[in-house]
C-alpha cells in the first residue's frame, strides 16, 4: 500500500514539509556539525525513520519520545514520528531517571529515541515504564563516515554505554535496515490524530505539565512567527542558527519552523560559543535564535573580535527579558537591535513578536501576533485594567490548548471562560502602552526564570522536604544579570539534626533534579513566614531579600 500523499491545502505538518521538499529538494534544510542535509535527503530519512517505528509496532496515535539533544536525528525523528501518524513528545536531554519514568507514564509512551550518553537513564527507568522500544544514537550517527572517523580517532565525540537486544535499537543500523521498505508503509488519516506533539513545561506544579499541540495550532503559530523577519529576509532564503533547544516551543517556532517554509536551519548539539560564532561567519547566518543570556556571553566573549558576524539581519531573544543594558551594547557593537518576543508553551509560543519594521521601545516585548487575542486583567477580580496599568495577561487564539494532559486541577487554574472564549492565564504581569507595545513587569511567584527555563519553586522545595532532616522550605529566585534569577532556597531543619550542610542539601536535590533547577544558594532559619492557614508566604521572603540587597 502507498503513503497517503500530501493534500493541496496541508493540515498535518509533514504535509507541509513535503510540500517544501517538493519544491526545494537541492537545497540546504539542515547544517549539522558542518555537514549540510538537503529537503531531498532530510525527507529520505524522515520517511525510513517513519518505517521502522511501523515495523516495530508503533500505531497512529500512540506516543513517541525524544530524548536527545538539537541535531539531524532529532529533525528527522520529529518528522518521521509524525509521517507515521504518532504523536512525538520531546524532553530535555538533560533530565535524570526520575523525570524520564515521569513523562513516560504521564504520556503513556510506547517508544523512546534517546542519546547513547543518557541510555543509562532509560534502562533504569524502563522497568517501570510502558515504553516497549528503545532506539539508542550516538552524536555522529548521521555524520559521513569520514567525519566519525576522526571524531571517534581524536576521542572528541561523547560515547555512552549501551547494550541492544530485541527491543533496544541503534539508529543508524534502523535507518539502513529500512531503507528499502518506505513505499510498505500504511496510508495514515490526516484527521485521526491532530495532536502533533506534547511538550511538558515546568511552572509552578512539582510535577511537569503535558501541553497538547495540535497540528492546526503549530501550523498557524509557526508560520506567523518565521515570517517576523520576512521585511528583512525572504524565507527561502533565510539561514537560521538556532541556538534555543529543539524540544522548547521557541526552538520550534523561531527555528525548526523554517522547515515548512524552505530555509535553512543550523544545528548544534550543545552551546559553544565559538562555535556558534564560527558558524555565522562560515555560513552567512541571517538569523540568530537566542536566550538574553547568550548575548551577553556574545558581548563578554574573549575573541569576539575574530569573527566577522555581518551577515546576520535578524536578532532574536526570546526565552525571558533583555536586559536594557545588553541591547544598548549591542546597537553600539553590531549597529543593529536585538528584537524581542513573549511567548509560552501553553500558546505554542509567540503572543507578542517585536515588528521589524518598527524602532521598537526599549524593554518593548512587542504587539501581539496575528493569531492571538490578548487581554490584561485583574488576577483578583478578572476585570480588564485601565490602559496603561499592569495586569495578568491572558490569551485565546483559534485552535489553542485548552487543559493540560492528566492535571485536571491545574487545567481548572490555567485555563478560564470568558465572553464565550477560553482564555489562557499567563500568569505573566504586563502593561501596554498607547500604541499597543507590551512590556513585561513580573511573573508569577512561584516561577523562577533561570537561564531561560521555567522553574518551579514548589518542586524544588518539594524535593527538599524530602530530606530526613529537613521540616520547611521555601525557594526563590534572586536577580542575576547572567542567569536571569539564581535559585536561592531557605530551609529549616528538625530541632534534633545536626551537622547537616548546605552541600548535603545540594547533593540530595542532584539525585531528583535535573542541573538547571539545582539551587545555588542555600540558607539555614529557625522558621519561614506562613500566613494564619498555613500557606507559605514567599513574597515576604522575596521582600527581604530585596531588602538585603538593596543595603
Amino acid at each position: 500500500m502507498q503513503e497517503q500523499q500530501p493534500n493541496s491545502s496541508p493540515n498535518r505538518i509533514i504535509d507541509l514539509f513535503m510540500q517544501t521538499t517538493g519544491r526545494r529538494a537541492d537545497a540546504t534544510a539542515v547544517i549539522y556539525l558542518g555537514t549540510r542535509y538537503s529537503y531531498r535527503r532530510l525527507e529520505e530519512m524522515t520517511r525510513i525513520f517513519a518505517a521502522a517505528l511501523t515495523d516495530l509496532g508503533i500505531r497512529p496515535g500512540q506516543k513517541v519520545m525524544l530524548y536527545i539533544p538539537n541535531g539531524i536525528q532529532w529533525v528527522a525523528a520529529w518528522l518521521g514520528i509524525q509521517r507515521m501518524g504518532g504523536v512525538c513528545v520531546p524532553i530535555t536531554p538533560i533530565y535524570p531517571a526520575h523525570d524520564v519514568q515521569y513523562i513516560a507514564n504521564d504520556c503513556e509512551a510506547a517508544a523512546i529515541l534517546c542519546a547513547d550518553t543518557n541510555f543509562g537513564y532509560v534502562k533504569k527507568a524502563w522497568p517501570e515504564t510502558g515504553i516497549r522500544k528503545v532506539i539508542v544514537t550516538r552524536m555522529a550517527d548521521l555524520l559521513p563516515a569520514w567525519k566519525r572517523g576522526f571524531g571517534y580517532l581524536f576521542d572528541v565525540i561523547p560515547k555512552g554505554k549501551i547494550v541492544l537486544d530485541e527491543n533496544t535499537f541503534g539508529l543508524r543500523q534502523l535507518l539502513h535496515r529500512y531503507r528499502h521498505a518506505v513505499d510498505a508503509m500504511p496510508a495514515v488519516d490526516p484527521c485521526l490524530e491532530r495532536t502533533a506533539e506534547i511538550l511538558y513545561t515546568g511552572g509552578t506544579t512539582k510535577y511537569p505539565k503535558g501541553v497538547p499541540i495540535n497540528h492546526d495550532l503549530f501550523l498557524i503559530s509557526a508560520d506567523e512567527q518565521i515570517r517576523m523577519s520576512e521585511p528583512l529576509v525572504p524565507a527561502e532564503e533565510n539561514v537560521i542558527l538556532g541556538n534555543a533547544p529543539l524540544f522548547h516551543i521557541l526552538g520550534q517556532t523561531t527555528g525548526l519552523a523554517t522547515l515548512l517554509v524552505g530555509g535553512t536551519l543550523i544545528l548544534l548539539p550543545r552551546i559553544n560559543m565559538d562555535a556558534a560564532l564560527d558558524a555565522i561567519q562560515r555560513f552567512k547566518v541571517k538569523s540568530m535564535i537566542g536566550v538574553p543570556m547568550l548575548y551577553r556571553m556574545i558581548l563578554e566573549h574573549v575573541r569576539l573580535a575574530q569573527y566577522d558576524l555581518s551577515s546576520v539581519l535578524f536578532w532574536f531573544s526570546g526565552g525571558d527579558v533583555l536586559p536594557v543594558e545588553v541591547s544598548k551594547r549591542w546597537r553600539e557593537k553590531f549597529g543593529r537591535c536585538i528584537y524581542q518576543g513573549y511567548g509560552a508553551t501553553e500558546t505554542c509560543g509567540g503572543v507578542t513578536m517585536c515588528p521589524v519594521t518598527n524602532d521598537n521601545p526599549a524593554r518593548s516585548a512587542g504587539r501581539p501576533v496575528a493569531s492571538k487575542k490578548v487581554r490584561i486583567i485583574d488576577p483578583a477580580t478578572l476585570k480588564p485594567v485601565e490602559p496603561g496599568q499592569p495586569g495578568e495577561l491572558i490569551v485565546h487564539s483559534a485552535h489553542m490548548v485548552t487543559s493540560y494532559l492528566n492535571k485536571p486541577e491545574e487545567t481548572a487554574e490555567a485555563f478560564i471562560e470568558m465572553d464565550g472564549l477560553t482564555w489562557y492565564r499567563t500568569a505573566d504581569v504586563m502593561s501596554m502602552d498607547e500604541a499597543g507595545n507590551f512590556f513585561f513587569v513580573d511573573r508569577t511567584v512561584d516561577t523562577i526564570k533561570h537561564k531561560g527555563y521555567r522553574v518551579s519553586a514548589s518542586e524544588i522545595e518539594a524535593v527538599l522536604q524530602e530530606h530526613p532532616a529537613v521540616i520547611g522550605a521555601c525557594v526563590i529566585g534572586i536577580p542575576d544579570k547572567l542567569a536571569g534569577e539564581r535559585i536561592k532556597a531557605y530551609v529549616v531543619l528538625k530541632e534534633d539534626i545536626k551537622g547537616i550542610t548546605g552541600y548535603d542539601l545540594i547533593k540530595w536535590c542532584r539525585q531528583t533534579l535535573v542541573s538547571y533547577k539545582i539551587p545555588q544558594y542555600i540558607e539555614f532559619r529557625d522558621m519561614l513566614p506562613k500566613s494564619k492557614v498555613g500557606k507559605l508566604l514567599r513574597r515576604e521572603v522575596r521582600d527581604e531579600e530585596g531588602r538585603r540587597a538593596d543595603g
